[in-house]
């Protein structure tokens, strides 16, 4: 174990809890008690990294964690400092102190879990100054429902939020509030299907779509994945719906090309069909801007847009959006009458606040910040140590990365190993309907430190030992 020059600190990499939190920890123990009085200068993050023998980015991702509590500011050139403690924690005779070991422990992701969110990362302290405020300010704005499409101010935000980072030019009214991607599904198909009509389904693809469109008695369609993406449906399937993941197909990765998003908005103009444009993790793009939705290719004349919110912000909070084509807004409104509301009213005002104030924008920089910093150590040690095994893409985007196995190994085989040493790695087969060329191993990255991320690696090496 190693000391530093700088307040001795010093790393316990035997301890179960990731080297960031416990540089946060230790760094709000002596915010908190004084020992780092108000304007403290911390080391530069490259300093400290090399001091204390880790990589950089973890302690930027400290940094920025506690920046997102309020015990630190940063700015540009002249790094962070300490911020008075006055308005992060509220001590006195008979106020307990809410230090870090009062707060309930975030526990991290499985390794590899795919699509999940580092919740370690949230900025609980500005969520909470958030919710205090919108309820002095407004309390009867969390408990007094609203239109069926939801809140009103989340709706405008969200209205801004895809204009400025989509490319979709849309109103609030046409912005409805749901629970999640399935309750979207399910409002979509009410408003456009009947029993029996046929819909187009990516293949390889997202597994709760598929058992939904069973559920409903629609006939299923399979539109294989090519280098542009997902294949039109044939002339004879008669699709009335297609759902489609263009930004970043779901599992495979990579997006569909201008050209085959151009063939999707025809074939739907041609055949009075409808394209559901599920963006599930679009704002993780690594190189550049996000690529443009499809719904903003298509002006949303044919196009119906869903997002969510549980990648980029909290998946506990249940809320997701769609938007609607303006000739499809009274069609969602009689189904939603049908279904009932199912998204939560009371965090809607709440979030409304935190997109508008830039909070949530600011979460959303940093967290793909870490997110990038992650996938690049994950490719690197794939390229190092897994060549024998298999190959992948770097489609620098994405929640994670999919390891395309060599024949002689099965992905199933290799999953159920790697789930006996506690981890969460799924077979790239389990999202095919039996193409056999499905052969792979989803890696999950967000939610998982470099550290855990190394560790788990070395477990999976193992894994193939072990076949």
């Amino acid at each position: 174990m190693k000391l530093t020059s700088w307040l001795a600190f010093s790393i316990d990499r035997t301890s179960k809890t990731p080297i960031f939190e416990q540089i946060c920890g230790f760094i709000r123990e002596q915010a908190i008690s004084g020992e780092l009085p108000e304007g403290t200068r911390l080391p530069p993050t490259r300093v400290f990294a090399t001091d204390l023998g880790i990589s950089r980015s973890t302690v930027v991702t400290a940094y920025e964690q506690l920046e997102a509590e309020g015990y630190l500011q940063g700015l540009r050139g002249s790094g962070y400092t300490v911020c008075a403690m006055g308005q992060v924690e509220l001590q006195g005779q008979g106020t307990r102190t809410l230090s870090a070991t009062s707060e309930t422990k975030v526990e991290p992701a499985k390794p590899f879990e795919i699509s999940q969110a580092d919740l370690r990362l949230f900025p609980h302290r500005q969520w909470a100054t958030t919710v205090k405020r919108v309820c002095r300010t407004n309390p009867q704005s969390m408990l007094a429902g609203g239109s069926l499409f939801g809140c009103f101010e989340l709706r405008e935000a969200i209205a801004d939020h895809v204009s400025e980072w989509r490319g979709i030019n849309a109103s609030a009214h046409q912005v409805i509030i749901t629970a999640g991607s399935t309750d979207a599904l399910e409002i979509c198909v009410r408003a456009v299907c009947k029993t029996g009509d046929a819909i187009g389904l990516e293949e390889p693809g997202y597994l709760p779509v598929r058992r939904f469109a069973s559920d409903y008695g629609l006939a299923t369609s399979f539109l294989n994945i090519d280098g542009n993406g997902a294949e039109l449906p044939s002339q004879g399937d008669h699709a009335r719906l297609v759902v489609l993941t263009p930004s970043q197909q779901f599992p495979l990765g990579g997006a569909m090309s201008p050209s085959r998003r151009l063939e999707f908005i025809h074939w739907a103009e041609e055949n009075n069909a409808w394209v559901v444009e599920d963006d599930y993790d679009s704002e993780f793009r690594y190189s550049g801007r996000p690529i443009p939705a499809m719904a903003g290719f298509d002006c949303l004349k044919r196009t119906i847009y869903i997002g969510s919110f549980s990648k980029t912000f909290s998946n506990s909070l249940r809320l997701g959006y769609m938007i609607a084509p303006e000739g499809l807004v009274e069609n969602f409104h009689s189904a939603m009458k049908q279904i009932g509301v199912k998204a939560s009213y009371m965090p809607q005002p709440a979030l409304a606040e935190f997109m508008k104030s830039g909070e949530f924008h600011r979460h959303l920089r940093r967290v793909r910040r870490t997110y990038g910093e992650r996938r690049k150590f994950l490719l690197n040690r794939l390229e190092r140590d897994f060549t024998d095994f298999g190959s992948f893409k770097d489609h620098q985007a994405g929640m994670q990365v999919v390891l395309h196995l060599n024949s002689r190994f099965e992905d199933f085989r290799i999953s159920q190993h790697a789930a006996d040493k506690g981890m969460s790695v799924q077979p790239l087969s389990y999202y095919s309907t039996g193409d056999l060329s499905h052969n792979g191993l989803i890696l999950g990255f967000c939610g998982s430190t470099e550290e855990e991320l190394g560790r788990a690696l070395d477990l999976l090496l193992s894994c193939f030992s072990e076949t």
